[in-house]
Order: structure tokens, then sequence, then C-alpha cells
């Protein structure tokens, strides 16, 4: 796969005062890859100028494409919609990154060669050599530490870093969980993809976050818990789910 097509789907947030200094480095980077196409997906949680910036940007640049997704309910609602958009293009893989500058563009590099390199699946990881997590607060920190902790002793996952919204899919890979029911509605999505996908050829990628990160809802907290429960059920009594 000497000149792999993929295509980066980003969920846009109120990202108007970070826009313009992270699509410039983005670019940069895509300029090194004929074959990779963005998918900006903006929804009604924005309520600064993001819309806008990025319909103009998909005017200026044609590697860029706005979507916009009123119907969105939350942020994995934000993710599916992208990877259904980018799918369209049949693209050989689809990177999943966050748009707010907690995920550095030039660790598509890494994620490309991994892709290319045979791989099914890569994910980011802030705990692996290489990795970091910087500027989060401590609970946050905990929380993911924590999170990956019991992913790996309750659902057998065995990835380094379970909580990490940096991944890259192959098309059949991500056909199958465009299939699948996923249950999580908040942060744990990201575990919830890694154990079904955890039988899966998939690497971990050292990725730098370097923003702080939003605080996280007792909501999503409680989804996470119902989520973690149903799995962790599934895993030892009926033999486990997978992809």
């Amino acid at each position: 796969m000497p000149n792999p097509t993929f295509a980066i789907c980003i969920p846009m947030a109120n990202e108007e005062d970070s826009f313009r200094s992270f699509i410039a480095s983005l670019t940069r980077v895509i300029d090194e890859y004929p074959g990779a196409s963005v998918y900006l997906v903006v929804d009604k949680a924005s309520t600064d100028a993001t819309p806008e910036l990025c319909r103009q940007l998909q005017e200026q640049d044609s590697r860029y494409h706005y979507v916009w997704a009123p119907e969105n309910k939350n942020v994995v609602d934000a993710y599916l919609r992208g990877f259904r958009e980018a799918m369209k293009s049949k693209p050989d893989f689809i990177v999943e990154m966050d748009g707010g500058g907690s995920h550095d563009p030039h660790a598509l590099h890494a994620f490309v060669r991994a892709m290319t390199e045979g791989n099914e699946c890569a994910f980011g990881s802030r705990y692996i050599n290489g990795g970091s997590m910087v500027g989060s607060p401590f609970k946050r920190r905990f929380l993911s530490k924590f999170g990956s902790f019991v992913a790996r002793v309750l659902l057998g996952c065995p990835m380094k870093d379970a909580t990490s919204g940096y991944e890259a899919f192959s098309y059949e890979v991500m056909e199958k969980i465009l299939a699948y029911p996923l249950r999580s509605k908040a942060h744990f999505y990201q575990t919830e993809l890694r154990y079904l996908l955890r039988y899966r050829n998939w690497i971990e990628v050292p990725i730098h976050y370097t923003s702080p990160s939003p605080r996280v809802s007792a909501k999503a907290l409680a989804n996470a818990r119902q989520c973690l429960i149903y799995y962790t059920f599934k895993h030892w009594v009926s033999g486990g789910l997978s992809l």
C-alpha cells in the first residue's frame, strides 16, 4: 500500500479559537499524502463560528468535507456520522482524532505507517514508550489510567491505553463497527471498541496528549458503568463479544 487512501474524521465543537492553527498543522501533514481527506463533523453542540469556519474551509480546499449533523445527540453519534460519510469514498482506512488540539496531527505519520504495514487497527497510546499525557487535571488522568487498568482486568483488553480517542481502522473493520449496536454514548466508547477488536490484528501507536481535557460528566460516568457491567458479564459469563 505505497499510496494509501485514507479519511480523517474529526468531531468539531466550539473550536473557533484554535481552528486556524489546528487546520494549518493538519494541512501540512496531509500535504504529504495525496490520498488523504478530512471530514469535519459539526452539530448543534457548537455555538460559536466553528460551523462557518468548516464550511469556508471546504470551499477553499477540496480535501476537507464539512458534515453538518444536527441530529447528533452525543459525541459517539458524531464519530459514527463522520465514519459513514467517509466510507462512501471507500478509503483503505479511517483515522479518528480530536479537533480541539488534544491530538497532534504529526502523529498521523505513525498511524499511516502502522496501517500500511498490515495492521487492521492502530490505537493511540499515552502509556507506552514514546507516549505522554500532560496538561490534563489529575481526576481526568486518574480516570484514564484507572479505566485502562479495569479494561485489562475485567475485560481482558490487552492494550496499555484503553481510553484514547486517536485511532485508525481498516475499511473492513469499520464496516463491522458501523453494523454493530454500540452501547456507549460517551467516554466508554473508546474502551468498547478496543474490547470488541481485541482479537483483530492491532498495534498501539505512541501519542502525546497535550491539551487540558473537559471534565467527565456524571451522565458519562453512569453510562460507562452500565457498559462496563454489560461487557464484563458478557466476557465472563457468556464467552465474550468481538467483531
